[in-house]
């Protein structure tokens, strides 16, 4: 088995002449926290719905354990094990939280959104969804409308979710979007539990949890690799520097000895 599960080659995005990714080569190792980060207008999100496939490249090659996915549609490689979240909480509001969980369930095990199935027909999920919702600390919310969830627990919520599809590989967009300090923290907690034994790519714009959480890092800038590394080798990287903040790397958190060192 190959120590690297994601990779691109040129990876290239146009849009009526706009080059929003350019020859982007990326390459993660299997069983890391990667990060994908760099300022608005860097081509983050472009990026990772052309990994998602919710995008179609205009050039280049995508590579996913061993098999080429350029061309693929969402779905398809989602049912091979890469599977993503989204920068908005997605989930069904007027369901339970329990009942969310259910649903991701019913879609991993081949089964179908009847929603008018017989209870035992549905209960027979409702083990492993209570686990999940144990394993990101929702067990108390599962009979709580999903709607009523603060944002933080949403967050959590649409994990959970994401777990039920059984993934190789994780790839979430902005998790900790929107939240308090104390959120933030439980949601970093989470992503380090769940990703034992998983691949995770995560697109983030708060540093301190890129420092917290990640192996390793790739910043882009206007569309291409600006660096590569870890936290402490891209913090020290003047362009980075100059992209993120012109003249104040404590003002997004680089470490001022990393940033002058």
């Amino acid at each position: 088995m190959s120590d690297t599960i994601l990779e691109t080659q040129g990876l290239t995005k146009e849009f009526r002449g706009f080059l929003a990714v350019q020859g982007v080569n990326l390459t993660i190792r299997r069983g890391t926290i990667h990060g994908l980060i760099g300022p608005n207008g860097a081509g983050k999100t472009t990026c990772f719905n052309l990994l998602t496939k919710f995008l179609i490249p205009t050039r280049g090659k995508i590579t996913y354990d061993g098999r080429d996915i350029t061309n693929m549609k969402p779905a398809e490689v989602a049912r091979l094990g890469l599977v993503r979240s989204f920068q908005i909480s997605a989930v069904f509001p007027h369901l339970t939280v329990l009942e969310n969980v259910r649903v991701a369930l019913q879609r991993a095990r081949g089964s179908s959104f009847d929603f008018w199935r017989s209870d035992s027909v549905l209960k027979q999920f409702d083990g492993r969804a209570r686990e999940l919702l144990a394993d990101v600390g929702l067990t108390e919310y599962a009979e709580l409308q999903a709607g009523s969830l603060p944002y933080g627990r949403k967050r959590a919520l649409e994990i959970a979710t994401t777990l039920a599809l059984e993934p190789t590989m994780m790839l979430l967009d902005e998790p900790t979007a929107g939240m308090t300090h104390e959120d933030v923290d439980r949601i970093v907690t989470l992503i380090k539990r769940v990703s034992k034994g998983r691949t995770v790519l995560l697109v983030e714009h708060n540093l301190k949890v890129v420092e917290g959480l990640c192996d390793n890092i790739t910043v882009l800038a206007r569309g291409e690799v600006l660096a590569e590394g870890d936290y402490m080798a891209v913090s020290r990287n003047p362009d980075v520097q100059a992209a993120y903040l012109g003249t104040d790397p404590a003002s997004v958190g680089v470490p001022e000895s990393a940033a002058h060192g």
